[in-house]
């Protein structure tokens, strides 16, 4: 075998997950090599035309700042920008771009093209080398052998993948491409826990059909966003989408169609996301309400071609058609491609550690939506995870675990591998218990440092990173130690933003604190004009006016770190621990927790399970399992 076939890190895959993992090898300076079905797909988007949203928006901050590319991307190629919740709180706000598809696609080629470490090639993984329980590598479907020492899988819904349209249903991969079927034969073979579940699309239609008079403008921000930290340069000319609604016409089609649809007729046996059902789905199980949402989302600059956000199905084509026509704005639209669902097989996630490292085989990992996830968003920051810890564990570092109170990529991952899921995961902001200390404009804060460690932040960065939370530490302190006086001049810019008159004179940082007052009116009452960017006067606000919820939050982690420090024995034997309940002890045997705190927050679990562990554990008289 010649050295351009042997590799440190072999990634299967190249979707949103497959990228982010070959990128974060390949810069920690092993030899990487990513495989994938067709090279034209890479970092294809099969469904919704966007990027972020409540929480997967804050997934991506948290991508860009441990080192990841999935912000920098979507910052240089999308069509629309907006900031979503701007009217609540700071922990439920994030950022949602709508992408141009192919740019999006060529950009992230073009990216992965220029990594030096970083080999792509067009192939079809048949098999993984897997010998006395370890990964060796993998051979193509031609018979190409390609030895590696670690291996991810990142294969999306391509296992076993079939496509599901009204009565019929066959063999593909997303949009009609090869699915992987003697790859997902392996993973069973190998003992792998398999569950089959389903997502679906829904229709695209020719923009040139649609009547938008008949429908809402859905603008975005004029004001510059981006996701990356690093964004200097930003997209004002953007594209707007558009909002309308089933009627009452498109939900008796679809009720007298019923029948047809893969959901009703059992030919889809796979579980589907909960979140984003079917609007077969959602007429049955919503049957009062008298319509729903339907977003009409450009899919690029380049093409007619507008995404029906909200009309997933997988109804006849010819259903689908008479759907649409019932729909303000699209009586006369003309389809361009025909929704339909998929089923895919995925691996049981409570087989993998906190690292996503398969506890079956040694450094063999899997990430994206073969662990049971659906999006995007999920599916980078798994596979950034699972590129630094395959990585990280060659090269005899500390592999990452992110907590669930240092990023949503940490709640993400705890989800998984602790709890499993039943359905495809999709993140919501209320998984996250310490959302308050998560948020859209902190991620930088909480992260930044720790991909600096990793390798995959520059000097450079994390000197500008040091600079901007100075000038946020060193600002609170100042309005600490300003006192306003309630003269004339303070007490009009109070009453005109709705506060009641100062009696006395108070400490700036308190004044900042009522409700109606924000970082800018404290200026005008200073008469100053800031130096601080927006984004350093944003923290300082949320730091003053949430710093009780704040410090409540951190006693709350501090509690958690407390547990996580006391460590069970990988090899403990609990069935030896006679006084636990059976299914709290076969839950352990089967996560098998790191430590008390993910001990804790396993279904089945219950407090007096995990006091009589630390009770056992604290005796120090640990019975091992045989190797």
């Amino acid at each position: 075998m010649t050295d351009n076939m042997k590799y440190d890190v072999v990634v299967i895959g190249a979707g949103h997950a497959g990228v982010e993992a070959g990128l974060a090898s390949a810069r920690k300076g092993l030899k990487t090599l990513m495989l994938t079905i067709n090279l034209d797909n890479i970092a294809f988007m099969p469904c919704n035309p966007s990027v972020g949203g409540p929480a997967k928006g804050i997934v991506v901050r948290e991508v860009d700042a441990l080192g990841g590319q999935m912000a920098k991307v979507i910052d240089r190629t999308h069509i629309q920008m907006r900031m979503l919740n701007t009217g609540k709180g700071p922990a439920v706000r994030a950022l949602r771009a709508q992408a141009d598809k192919v740019l999006y696609q060529q950009e992230m080629k073009r990216v992965l093209e220029d990594e030096p470490n970083l080999d792509i090639l067009q192939g079809m993984v048949d098999e993984m080398i897997v010998e006395d329980g370890e990964v060796k590598g993998v051979k193509t479907n031609i018979g190409t052998i390609y030895e590696a020492r670690a291996v991810i899988v990142t294969t999306g819904t391509f296992l076993r993948g079939e496509i599901i349209l009204g009565d019929l249903k066959y063999s593909s991969g997303p949009n009609h491409q090869m699915p992987s079927v003697p790859l997902a034969d392996q993973m069973k073979d190998l003992g792998f826990d398999i569950v089959r579940f389903k997502t679906g699309t829904p229709p695209r239609v020719n923009s040139d059909s649609i009547d938008y008079s008949k429908t809402e403008i859905q603008p975005g921000d004029d004001v510059p966003r981006a996701f990356s930290f690093e964004t200097t340069e930003f997209i004002m000319d953007q594209l707007p989408c558009w909002l309308t609604y089933t009627s009452e016409n498109t939900h008796m089609i679809i009720n007298d169609n019923l029948h047809l649809s893969a959901m009703y007729s059992g030919m889809v046996k796979g579980t589907g996301p909960r979140y984003c059902p079917s609007i077969e789905d959602k007429i049955v199980r919503f049957n009062d309400k008298p319509r729903h949402q339907i977003f009409l989302e450009p899919e690029g600059r380049s093409t007619k071609e507008v995404y029906v956000q909200g009309l997933s199905t997988s109804m006849p084509e010819n259903v689908q058609r008479e759907m649409l026509t019932s729909i303000p704005g699209l009586e006369n639209a003309r389809m361009m491609r025909a929704g339909y669902a998929i089923e895919y097989d995925a691996l049981v996630p409570t087989q993998l550690w906190p690292t996503l490292e398969t506890k079956k085989i040694t450094n063999l990992y899997t990430a994206g939506q073969i662990n049971g996830t659906s999006g995007y968003e999920e599916a980078a920051g798994q596979g950034l995870i699972a590129g630094i810890n395959a990585a990280s564990k060659l090269l005899g570092e500390e592999e990452l675990v992110l907590s669930r109170s240092d990023a949503y990529i940490g709640v993400l991952i705890d989800d998984l591998v602790t709890k499993g899921t039943n359905e495809p995961y999709r993140l919501l902001t209320s998984r996250a218990e310490h959302r308050l200390l998560l948020r859209h404009d902190n991620a930088d804060m909480r992260l930044t440092e720790i991909g600096h460690r990793i390798g995959l932040i520059s000097d450079e960065r994390l000197e500008a990173f040091e600079t901007k939370k100075r000038h946020i530490e060193e600002e609170f302190d100042r309005l600490k130690k300003i006192r306003i006086k309630p003269n004339a001049h303070t007490q009009a810019i109070v009453e005109e933003r709705g506060g009641t008159p100062l009696k006395d004179g108070i400490l700036a940082i308190d004044l900042l604190r009522r409700p109606e007052m924000d970082y800018a009116s404290i200026m005008e009452i200073l008469e100053e004009e800031t130096t601080l960017t927006q984004e350093e006067y944003e923290q300082v606000e949320i730091q003053v006016k949430y710093d009780g919820y704040i410090k409540k939050s951190l006693m709350q982690v501090d509690k958690v770190k407390r547990m996580e420090k006391k460590k069970i024995p990988a090899d403990i034997d609990y069935d030896a621990i006679h006084s636990l309940a059976t299914e709290a002890r076969d839950k352990l045997k089967t996560v098998k927790p790191l430590d008390i705190a993910q001990a804790s927050r396993i279904s089945g679990v219950n407090p007096a399970d995990i006091s009589i562990l630390l009770v056992y554990i604290e005796q120090g008289s640990i019975q091992r399992v045989e190797a």
